[in-house]
């Protein structure tokens, strides 16, 4: 996801640069005098790019401003789709893993991530476990958000994550490191009542 979303900021940056660059060049030397082709429609310094018959064309026509709105509501949702899509981490979609016979086999990220989950889940004290693999497929990095019960050591939890989950995860795929950031939250509980 992070190599597409790259290329298509690449392709819509260079879109729009070349696009003004060339309407703005075009605009300017018809401003200035110069010779413009027979085909461009201005093409003097007393020309204007939309004329009072141009702007009121449509006016009257019943489908000219529900048109008008549903165009700028569409670019409108696919410049919150782009901006929204730079802020969200991709997640991994596969992991890369040394066999040891100069080859290498792919493990589906969804997969190892509900086994580290699984691991971590079944430490004493957690009452669930979220993980997501980022990064690359050949150097992964992991986040974990740890809801702990009540009881629990943070510190304890930690340990255990490292030495569990993180640890058989790393000698499954063969990863000489697994970047990991984790998140601790204690699990909502009612107080108890003191008699």
């Amino acid at each position: 996801m992070t190599v597409v979303l790259r290329r298509v900021n690449r392709v819509l940056l260079a879109l729009a640069g070349l696009l003004l660059l060339v309407g703005g060049g075009a605009v300017l030397a018809a401003a200035l005098g110069s010779s413009v082709p027979s085909w461009w429609p201005w093409s003097g310094r007393s020309d204007v790019l939309l004329s009072t018959a141009d702007r009121q064309r449509w006016r009257d026509e019943g489908w000219w401003w529900p048109a008008v709105i549903a165009a700028l509501g569409i670019v409108v949702l696919l410049a919150l789709w782009w901006l929204v899509a730079q802020f969200r981490r991709a997640r991994l979609a596969e992991v890369l893993v040394d066999t040891g016979d100069g080859e290498a086999a792919l493990v589906r990220g969804r997969a190892l991530e509900d086994v580290m989950e699984a691991d971590a889940t079944a430490q004493e004290g957690v009452a669930r476990a979220k993980v997501a693999l980022t990064g690359r497929r050949a150097a992964p990095r992991s986040r974990v958000a740890l809801h702990l019960e009540p009881y629990a050591a943070p510190g304890d939890a930690l340990t255990a994550l490292s030495s569990d989950a993180l640890a058989h995860a790393r000698t499954s795929t063969g990863l000489p490191a697994l970047p990991t950031e984790a998140r601790l939250r204690a699990v909502k509980h009612r107080a108890r009542r003191v008699t």
